[in-house]
């Protein structure tokens, strides 16, 4: 099922980046895009609601669902505590 939904995404998001005012949005704020992503991954790979993710890592049910709409931008520190929440390491690279 996860797969699928990923699949799914990368398929719209394929299609959606043919549009070039999407694409400027989308290139303009890709990181923020990807750290959202890479937190709704995380937390669905672990099985984990937000309200258990919440209590994993000691932030508030209501910022991660902000986090994950894309209403919140967090900071580090909040990335590294979600990070623990799913029993993880926060790595930041840049490529």
């Amino acid at each position: 099922m996860m797969a699928k939904a990923k699949d799914d995404f990368d398929r719209y998001l394929e299609r959606q980046l043919t549009d070039p005012e999407f694409r400027a949005c989308w290139q303009a704020d890709e990181a923020e895009f990807a750290a959202r992503r890479a937190i709704i991954e995380a937390r669905m790979e672990s099985d984990m609601t937000q309200a258990q993710l919440a209590e994993a890592s000691g932030i508030d049910q209501r910022v991660i669902s902000r986090i994950e709409t894309g209403n919140a931008n967090p900071t580090v520190r909040t990335l590294g505590k979600l990070a623990q929440g799913f029993g993880k390491k926060l790595e930041i690279r840049f490529v």
